[in-house]
């Protein structure tokens, strides 16, 4: 066989070639902008002699700051096809991990959207490898910036021709992206992702969910978060049109416009979108969703009674996907088996709700306390770890931690699971916010869940607290609806887990609060709502 190199510029020129006249599509709040896979590649194009001019070498890091949108979709091709390295910062970030993350990285110059870049400008005095601001501006003009030296996209790449010679002698192997994980605990990591572990990793996707031509893509998750789940490279892949919401991805009411204006087939979102998006729907928000045949949600676990509602009231199927930073991301997609379609309804619902079945090309296995791998029962708990051709063998400059977390050639996920007979993961909790009880393990997750079943009920997180009999006890920190703010108690929530739980599960205490902190990714931060809420309980020791 011929030893072909797997880049993922490949698929850049496939879309330029076969699919010319298929979309992309970006929504901002002053209207809508379209062009084509043409009209893309032309701009990539210039991108690339742009990027030549100012220096940039194989390996350099170059950075961007940006949300969903085309220009941000040109640095997804334009950088590494030069043969650089794509830095997506994440907006959401401290400034603090701000700084050590493009310090660390060593960022030679960042990609700027003009409607964040003034969060930028309170630590550039501290970026210490950073030579050159690049602004992408909508409007075409240049903002009030403390930013410096700085200049417009659009002029930037317009002085250069539109046909470059992308080189393909390109190592399969060599870095093409680098992002950073969401720093739960100690500073971020960095995973640096390969050419041909991107490739593979569209090619397993693509056969798992049943992506086509004809397929349109909402890409609400952000562009900054473990590669927008792969779904900027299946999209040229495939030849699909694509729609970038942008600022808007927090509308409901533009999210679903532009539902029904561009026919999207699948939509990609975090469980606080869908959650938002089902409250919009729920006070009769507009909407038409006869083009959609999937929403896809991932990130964190989705209520299952979301999912049902999604599906029974407003006839949307909806799927979750299970990942990480460390593995590009999808690791399982919870797409029932073609023999499960004669299930009843209720079962499966049961399915879509897990976290998946492992995907083709990868070796997933459950790992007990014991050492031994866990019986596919539904029932023996362990560790998830994971190895693939796309799953990190370490981080970016961490040899330390690396150690610890990818060992004998396998990921350690640090995520709790079990797995059923039929092959598909549930995820118990992760390794860290169990809850140890009189010997016995309490997932939050599951309590999590079930609590967010309450009509009341908007959010819920669970925490441990210290009990000095019982070792820990939990504790239900619960964000009411709107509506209902007012009006519900602490008892309401334990009557109604009483016989939906076991007995030593309902939590000793609940909290109401207006918002759970989450991570820049959107999931729960227990570690912030342990600072939160063990100072209210006058807890005096608990490791933050």
């Amino acid at each position: 066989m011929m030893n072909y190199p797997l880049l993922i510029t490949d698929f850049m020129l496939r879309a330029a070639r076969y699919f010319p006249k298929k979309e992309i599509v970006s929504i901002y709040p002053g209207g809508t902008f379209r062009y084509t896979y043409a009209d893309w590649f032309k701009r990539v194009c210039r991108l690339g002699h742009a990027l030549g001019s100012l220096g940039i070498k194989k390996g350099d890091r170059v950075a961007s700051f940006a949300l969903n949108n085309h220009r941000h979709f040109e640095l997804y091709f334009g950088v590494p096809g030069v043969g650089a390295v794509l830095h997506t910062l994440n907006i959401r970030l401290s400034p603090e991990n701000l700084v050590y993350i493009i310090n660390h990285a060593e960022d030679k110059m960042i990609f700027v959207d003009e409607d964040v870049c003034f969060m930028l400008e309170p630590v550039m005095d501290k970026l210490k490898t950073v030579k050159q601001y690049v602004i992408l501006s909508q409007t075409g003009k240049m903002p009030q910036t403390k930013l410096s030296p700085v200049v417009l996209y659009d002029d930037l790449i317009g002085q250069f021709p539109d046909q470059y010679d992308f080189p393909m002698d390109v190592d399969e192997n060599d870095p093409c992206l680098i992002c950073y994980t969401s720093a739960t605990t100690g500073d971020p990591k960095g995973v640096v992702y390969s050419h041909r572990g991107l490739v593979l990793h569209s090619y397993s996707v693509v056969t798992s969910i049943g992506s086509k031509e004809n397929d349109c893509i909402m890409l609400i998750v952000p562009m900054f978060h473990a590669n927008a789940w792969g779904a900027p490279f299946i999209g040229p892949m495939m030849g699909m049109k694509l729609v970038l919401p942008g600022r808007q991805l927090l509308d409901m009411k533009a999210i679903c416009g532009a539902i029904a204006e561009e026919k999207a087939t699948f939509a990609y979102g975090v469980p606080t979108i869908w959650m938002m998006l089902h409250q919009y729907l729920e006070a009769g928000g507009e909407h038409d969703f006869s083009s959609i045949r999937l929403f896809s949600s991932g990130g964190s676990a989705m209520p299952i009674h979301l999912m049902e509602s999604f599906e029974k009231k407003y006839g949307v199927p909806m799927i979750q996907g299970y990942g990480s930073t460390e593995t590009s991301p999808v690791v399982s997609l919870s797409v029932p088996k073609s023999y499960m379609e004669t299930l009843p309804a209720e079962e499966q619902l049961k399915i879509k709700a897990t976290a998946g079945l492992p995907v083709p090309g990868l070796q997933v296995r459950i790992i007990t306390t014991e050492g031994t791998e866990a019986r596919m029962n539904g029932r023996d708990m362990g560790e998830i770890c994971v190895r693939g051709p796309w799953i990190a063998g370490e981080y970016y400059k961490d040899p330390e931690t690396s150690a610890r977390i990818f060992k004998d050639g396998w990921f350690h996920t640090g995520d709790i699971g079990t797995m059923n007979e039929e092959g598909y993961i549930t995820l118990v909790d992760r390794v860290k916010d169990m809850i140890k009880s009189a010997g016995e393990w309490i997932s939050s997750i599951d309590l999590e869940n079930t609590i967010m079943q309450h009509p009341k009920v908007m959010e819920a997180a669970v925490i441990g607290i210290p009990h000095p009999k019982w070792q820990e006890r939990p504790c239900a920190c619960v964000v009411p609806r709107p509506e209902h703010k007012d009006a519900i108690t602490r008892e309401e929530i334990i009557e109604f887990l009483q016989n939906r739980v076991a007995k030593w599960w309902l939590p000793d205490e609940v909290v109401f609060m207006e918002q759970i902190p989450k991570t820049s990714v959107g999931k729960f931060s227990k570690k912030e709502l342990r600072k939160i809420v063990f100072p209210m309980l006058e807890v005096k020791e608990f490791d933050a």
